[in-house]
């Protein structure tokens, strides 16, 4: 009786340090959505098409992308909002447009962004000021703010469009440099607004690392400073407004990986694992580098503390700007 009473208090005693390892590898039990709140062809979506057969071929389980463009990412993190809280609804998502911004710009807005955790960081891509020569012979950011003080109201800046993460970025690059008279012109996309800066119909916008390389290269549009505290490795001859002597100005464009508020801590680290080896695999990297981004994976905690930072900040920016959706 000892004996059997001795065997059956050791299981009851190891229960407890097996059922967590049996919780996690349960996970997932059946085929993963992956929602992309942009539409098909952009760099989040090559990088959905990236880590998803790496996740289904790790875990299991089919990983089936989804694209759920629109309202700036709010219709896809509404379904992840309202999914069952155990991972098999996963999102990839603008960080700070999602977790904030999206606040201020829709009213009503469908979801909470309480209702979101936070998975991993993905990629970044810096912002970057980028002029028509012809039109601002200017040879660094340092002479650019010079002509820009001495012209206040004479020079305007385009962007990708208004609350575009360009326009955030030129509005941050007035507040911390001084420029209250700097204008922007809002385009329907980056590609608009660099056709009209090679062409000459703006002097100078403030646009994506990513988008700007093909007109760069032609000479017809010329980048002065990345919007990053350390050069970037897709241009590492472009120089930081930092070493050229100036104030910090930092911004980048991030999207990110989250799922539904209250999944499991195990189960989100175990993706946020996954993820993060796939992400530093050298030939995954090399692919990414190409869409004009660079892969950025953290632990969920370091993501959670950046969204709050990055909201913080763009909140700040746009509520002392005064600027406004149109």
């Amino acid at each position: 009786m000892n004996r059997v009473f001795s065997l059956l208090l050791a299981i009851f005693c190891a229960a407890p340090a097996v059922a967590p390892a049996q919780a996690q590898s349960n996970y997932p039990n059946r085929p993963v959505r992956l929602l992309v709140a942009f539409p098909p062809g952009g760099s989040s979506d090559i990088v959905a098409r990236i880590i998803s057969p790496a996740l289904s071929e790790r875990l299991g389980r089919p990983f089936v992308i989804e694209n759920r463009p629109g309202a700036s990412g709010a219709i896809a993190a509404q379904v992840i909002a309202k999914a069952p809280a155990d991972g098999h609804v996963l999102m990839i998502a603008g960080t700070s447009t999602v977790m904030g911004l999206n606040s201020l710009l829709i009213p009503n807005l469908p979801y909470d962004p309480k209702e979101l955790a936070p998975v991993t960081l993905l990629v970044t891509t810096p912002f970057v000021i980028a002029i028509n020569p012809s039109l601002l012979p200017v040879g660094s950011v340092k002479d650019l703010l010079a002509l820009l003080k001495a012209k206040p109201q004479q020079i305007s800046f385009g962007s990708g469009g208004n609350f575009s993460g360009m326009h955030l970025a030129g509005e941050y690059f007035k507040r911390v440099f001084g420029l209250d008279e700097l204008q922007h012109v809002g385009y329907k996309g980056n590609g608009p607004a660099l056709t009209d800066l090679a062409g000459g119909q703006i002097p100078m916008a403030f646009v994506d690392l990513g988008t700007v390389g093909s007109f760069a290269k032609t000479g017809r549009i010329k980048i002065l400073a990345v919007a990053a505290t350390q050069r970037s490795t897709l241009a590492p001859d472009i120089p930081t407004t930092a070493e050229a002597g100036l104030p910090v100005w930092e911004a980048l464009g991030s999207f990110g990986l989250f799922t539904t508020a209250g999944t499991p801590p195990d189960t989100i680290n175990r993706v946020n694992t996954e993820v993060g080896r796939i992400l530093r695999q050298p030939d995954v990297r090399e692919r990414i580098l190409v869409t004009g981004s660079e892969p950025a994976p953290n632990t969920p905690d370091e993501f959670g503390s950046y969204i709050k930072t990055e909201v913080a900040k763009w909140i700040g920016v746009i509520k002392e700007s005064g600027i406004k959706l149109e």
